[in-house]
């Protein structure tokens, strides 16, 4: 045991100790936080280009829609800034009038033209054609300034005064989503599925990352020749459950430091964005039970445990880096197909292809964690998914070590597939 532990302290020193992971443990959750927040505050401080108000309105409707558009888009007839460039070009075939206006926008004349129509009036269709489609402030500022007056023209065409009508029809309900648990009430629904996804993704990275981890090491000994040295003190098997145990003890340090941060940049949140002069977001931190927060940290384990035996056994058969990244194809596919059904899982958690993908030891270290966090589950679901992982990544390392006891010390030959298995055969 004494040895095991030697492996085991070298392998979690050797890289908490490194530059790199403090850069990732510090900055990690920094970098999410501003991916979360610095979006909202662009947002916040974007404003139209102004490029509604340098357009040519191709008017075909004959009820005068592109002028009341025109000085809806100026700011009204009270309220206008007299900076609009709007052009209002009246049209009984559009054909004509959109050729010339095509000419404009690609002389740069005019950012754009809009096209008003029967269809318009009849609340089907306006289109417009510019040179820049993808700036979105204008595009709504353009949508707002035409189903406003749309529906002005509307209101009047049947004798109801267009302001009454709009304050009538200005409907403006909060709807708002609330979970209740036995243990009372929770988040909001959109707060439930983006913390299952954070929590889906941050088990996905660390296993992914750190499997890999485990898989570079294996070949780098392998490389460098320090397995036949180490091998002469230490059985293969204890150095294979050293490097995995030690290199999962940095993985699992690590996601125990980025939950921390996560919470705490989630509680000064508040502060944080209102000096911004940033909208809070709403609803409130997910209630999370330390008991259900110690499930998660066992599938992370559990899930770890099952991968890392596979990619160590892939880093025990191959002789380089071009070979691994073909050899670890079968075993990252395994763990891709877990994220690639996380929105089914997102939109239907109690669904019979959630559940099974909750029960299998190569999907449950990621599903059944996010089926946790956005619905309840029932207890005998857990127990089964931590069996099933438990037993998997039992069976994983049982595979691993009879596939590293062999092929550790095995260079310059690729071997085949019918060779691995006599490996597992006969050691």
């Amino acid at each position: 045991m004494d040895k095991l532990f030697a492996v085991i302290r070298r392998e979690y020193l050797e890289r908490v100790r490194s530059r790199w992971f403090l850069i990732a443990t510090t900055f990690g959750p920094v970098f999410f936080g501003l991916l979360m927040f610095l979006p909202a505050l662009l947002a916040s401080r974007e404003k139209a280009s102004g490029d509604a108000s340098k357009i040519v309105i191709i008017d075909a409707t004959g009820v005068g829609l592109g002028d009341r558009v025109a000085t809806q888009l100026a700011g009204g007839v009270s309220g206008s800034t007299g900076t609009s460039q709007v052009r209002v070009v009246r049209a009984d075939s559009v054909a004509p009038a959109e050729s010339l206006a095509t000419k404009d926008v690609v002389a740069q004349r005019v950012k754009g033209y809009l096209v008003l129509d029967s269809g318009t009036v009849a609340g089907h269709l306006a289109r417009y054609s510019g040179s820049n489609t993808t700036a979105i402030f204008d595009m709504q500022q353009l949508d707002r300034a035409i189903q406003h007056e749309v529906l002005g023209l509307r209101l009047e065409k049947s004798g109801i005064d267009p302001e009454l009508g709009r304050e009538l029809t200005s409907l403006n309900v909060k709807f708002t989503t609330e979970r209740l648990t036995k243990r009372g009430r929770g988040g909001s629904g959109n707060v439930s599925i983006f913390f299952g996804l954070a929590v889906a993704m941050l088990l996905y990275m660390t296993i992914f990352i750190y499997g890999l981890n485990v898989l570079r090491g294996v070949l780098e000994e392998k490389q460098t020749r320090v397995a036949e040295v180490v091998i002469a003190s230490v059985s293969s098997t204890k150095l294979l459950l050293g490097k995995v145990i030690g290199v999962g003890a940095v993985g699992f340090t690590q996601l125990v430091l980025w939950m921390l941060m996560s919470f705490l940049m989630w509680k000064v949140r508040a502060p944080i964005l209102e000096r911004m002069g940033v909208q809070q977001m709403p609803g409130g931190f997910p209630d999370v039970s330390w008991g259900a927060g110690l499930i998660l940290l066992a599938f992370f384990v559990l899930g770890f445990m099952f991968y890392a035996g596979l990619f160590a056994a892939v880093g025990a058969t191959v002789n380089s880096e071009q070979e691994a990244q073909q050899a670890q194809m079968p075993v990252v596919l395994l763990l891709v197909c877990s994220i690639m059904f996380v929105q089914n899982v997102l939109l239907t958690p109690d669904s019979t292809l959630s559940r099974a993908l909750s029960l299998m030891p190569f999907s449950a270290p990621i599903v059944m964690p996010l089926r946790m966090t956005v619905a309840p589950v029932p207890p005998l679901d857990i127990a089964m998914a931590l069996l099933s992982v438990t037993l998997g990544a039992i069976f994983t390392t049982w595979l691993a070590s009879r596939i590293y006891r062999v092929g550790l010390l095995m260079y310059g030959k690729k071997p085949s597939f019918r060779e691995i298995l006599k490996w597992v055969r006969q050691s």
